[in-house]
């Protein structure tokens, strides 16, 4: 069946591959952009979904740069929780399905084993903070949601609001340049790649299974373990050093431990999750 998708944050790094996975399942794809429509404003979220009239709608778009929320908590809220809350509340007056896109960064990371969706949250920051609200809201509001949390994500498009480059493309960099690298070993994540993700929203969407969902690579690995990966599969020659405990202080603070266990998915037969190694492979070589 065809439905009408709108995405938003559709020039973003996750949003880009949603829009193609959407395209690929033969549905009719919105691209939305900051530019279309506001989330921080109710006017902008309500006039331009009035007029589109979507079936399901897709938010990847946040303000995910840790330090710069650390700095503008209020933009950070306005963006990450009321958005949240415009777009639901929209989607429920027009009967749009909303598929919100969160964080592992809502753990504190001190359980030192997967989060599953059943675990308490305690963000250690103001991103995860307003992510946790958008989180709230989307669930209080929209009667058909799914919020999707997931972890370490990189992919083809760059992420604009760090920068440009992902983890996989700055360490292939810093490879290049300086022939050494080094990246601390006592922080642990899932790595996930974009077009998996994707692909995973497309398959919630076709589900009427609403709620609360981890979304992520199977597995788990520490930077380290994961720059080591990349080395090793792309071949590069490069001296991969553990950073000391204190060599890269965080400015603001991070969980060092954001594992997910994708549990609601497996239970409901709905993971379409491979091996992190997999993804990356696939990442960087095209192979499936």
């Amino acid at each position: 069946m065809i439905m009408k998708i709108a995405v938003i944050g559709a020039n973003g790094q996750l949003g880009s591959d949603v829009v193609k996975a959407f395209a690929l399942a033969g549905d009719e794809v919105l691209s939305l952009t900051h530019a279309d429509i506001d989330l921080a404003s109710m006017d902008s979220v309500a006039a331009r979904m009035q007029e589109i009239r979507p079936e399901v709608v897709v938010n990847t778009a946040a303000l995910h740069h840790v330090e710069n929320c650390e700095k503008d908590p209020a933009l950070a809220f306005a963006v990450n929780g009321i958005g949240a809350r415009n777009l639901a509340i929209a989607a429920k007056h027009s009967k749009a399905i909303v598929i919100h896109v969160s964080t592992d960064y809502v753990f504190d990371g001190a359980k030192r084993s997967p989060y599953d969706e059943g675990d308490p949250p305690n963000p250690l920051n103001v991103y995860g903070n307003t992510k946790l609200a958008g989180e709230h809201f989307v669930r209080s509001t929209a009667d058909k949601h799914f919020v999707v949390r997931t972890s370490a994500i990189y992919g083809k498009s760059p992420c604009r609001g760090k920068g440009g480059l992902n983890f996989v493309e700055l360490m292939l960099k810093l490879a290049r340049e300086r022939g050494e690298v080094k990246v601390v070993d006592s922080e642990f994540v899932t790595p996930t790649s974009t077009a998996e993700i994707a692909k995973q929203i497309v398959a919630l969407s076709r589900s009427d299974a609403y709620g609360l969902y981890h979304a992520t690579a199977e597995g788990s690995c520490s930077w380290h373990e994961f720059a080591k990966e990349i080395f090793t599969l792309t071949k590069t020659p490069v001296k991969l050093h553990v950073a000391g405990p204190n060599e890269f202080p965080a400015k603001v603070p991070r969980p060092k431990y954001s594992v997910l266990e994708n549990n609601e998915l497996k239970r409901r037969g709905l993971n379409v999750f491979r091996p992190w190694r997999e993804g990356l492979s696939e990442y960087l070589f095209g192979n499936s």
